[in-house]
């Protein structure tokens, strides 16, 4: 059995938003909607690597947290518990997909993405360990949930990472409609994740972001239950640690963490950017393309703006010289990074259709603008970069 699944309200407390009090608020309320006794819990993704792999991390920490015990997890890299150790995710690649490499011909990310998670999910259903609980990430689920009840478990859940799969297909469209730079991974899915919804008993949410798009679509709040997420602690600002901030040079930086993608407001960004002539700004780009299309965009972008700057590795350092994080995402259920940067101290700017807007809690820590406004976008960069907002 679980607590009520009311969503409670967070007080950041005298800490502020993302400090001590309000995490220790935000773990009781994710230990509070978690099932007792032996849980099960699957996600494609490795185990804190990624926004996906640190959503499974800590579902896993709030569960033995809860529970007195580890839960079971099957992630992307150790596969399922018993099963002989396998390379690349424990998953062989489909013929179709060898051939097409061997032929040298691209394989559409969304495509990629789909066959991924499908072939976790039927792997991961055939050899699931007898427990009670099954909890599974939405578009990887829908074998394991058939399996587990059929299998006698108590209870089956989904994790929601996205807001309602229709909405997502609604954002990337028109992400992909002004930026037809790549292929989208959401409306492969969307068949398998409208099963999944029907399969589980009970479908978790980090944001009213996520929730809202579910009862717009029929789902009864009942079967909603909010499990919110934190950034990782070391995520904090530079006086908390000890360390003086890096003196101010001549340049305000913008930072972007997160994969270089179109639906993430990526080729927004840039030409939000690329219209400010002002030389001291700078825009450092913290990750990597998936997509040929991406890596064309952005590298001109590069050659013809030396601004503009790619960075992948760690986002701590970089966000520790930052002036400003931009996250501008056509969708994104909650957003780890611009979370992280506002945990630092960096105040951001968020699109709103991001879930973490909801952590925004004063006007110096951010700002949130209409999805896919360039110049929204571009005139409150140069308001930051003047002062005029977000300081203080």
């Amino acid at each position: 059995m679980t607590a009520s699944t009311e969503p409670r309200a967070l007080d950041s407390g005298a800490d502020g938003p993302l400090g001590e009090r309000w995490r220790v608020a935000a773990e009781q309320d994710q230990r509070a909607v978690l099932p007792r006794g032996e849980v099960v819990v699957s996600c494609s993704a490795p185990l804190d690597s990624g926004g996906l792999g640190r959503h499974l991390g800590e579902l896993a920490r709030a569960l033995e947290s809860a529970n007195g015990l580890a839960p079971i997890y099957i992630d992307g890299e150790r596969g399922v518990p018993g099963s002989a150790p396998k390379a690349n995710s424990g998953l062989h690649a489909p013929a179709w997909e060898g051939a097409l490499a061997a032929a040298s011909l691209p394989i559409a990310p969304g495509i990629r993405t789909w066959a991924h998670m499908r072939a976790f999910d039927k792997q991961t259903a055939r050899a699931l360990p007898r427990a009670e609980h099954l909890i599974a990430f939405n578009g990887q689920a829908l074998a394991q949930l058939r399996a587990a009840r059929a299998g006698g478990y108590q209870t089956t859940a989904l994790v929601s990472a996205n807001s309602h799969m229709q909405q997502v297909v609604e954002r990337h469209e028109l992400a992909r409609r002004r930026y037809p730079l790549e292929g989208s991974w959401a409306a492969h899915m969307l068949r398998r994740n409208l099963a999944e919804y029907e399969q589980a008993e009970r479908i978790y949410f980090a944001s009213d972001y996520i929730r809202d798009s579910f009862l717009r679509r029929g789902v009864p709040a009942e079967r909603l239950a909010r499990f919110p997420l934190t950034p990782a602690p070391r995520f904090r600002p530079a006086e908390a640690r000890g360390v003086e901030w890096p003196a101010s040079g001549s340049f305000f930086e913008i930072v972007y963490v997160g994969s270089l993608a179109v639906h993430k407001g990526v080729p927004l960004l840039i030409d939000a950017f690329r219209r400010l002539p002002q030389a001291e700004l700078k825009l450092r780009l913290v990750g990597g393309w998936g997509s040929r299309g991406m890596r064309r965009f952005v590298q001109a972008a590069c050659a013809a703006d030396s601004r503009i700057i790619v960075s992948p590795g760690d986002p701590l350092a970089y966000l520790r010289g930052a002036s400003l994080c931009v996250h501008a995402a056509y969708e994104d259920g909650f957003g780890y990074a611009p979370a992280e940067a506002l945990a630092t101290g960096v105040p951001v700017l968020v699109s709103e259709d991001t879930g973490m807007k909801e952590l925004i809690g004063s006007p110096r820590d951010g700002l949130v603008l209409p999805t896919g406004d360039a110049g929204a976008l571009s005139e409150a960069i140069e308001a930051a970069c003047r002062g005029e907002i977000l300081a203080g």
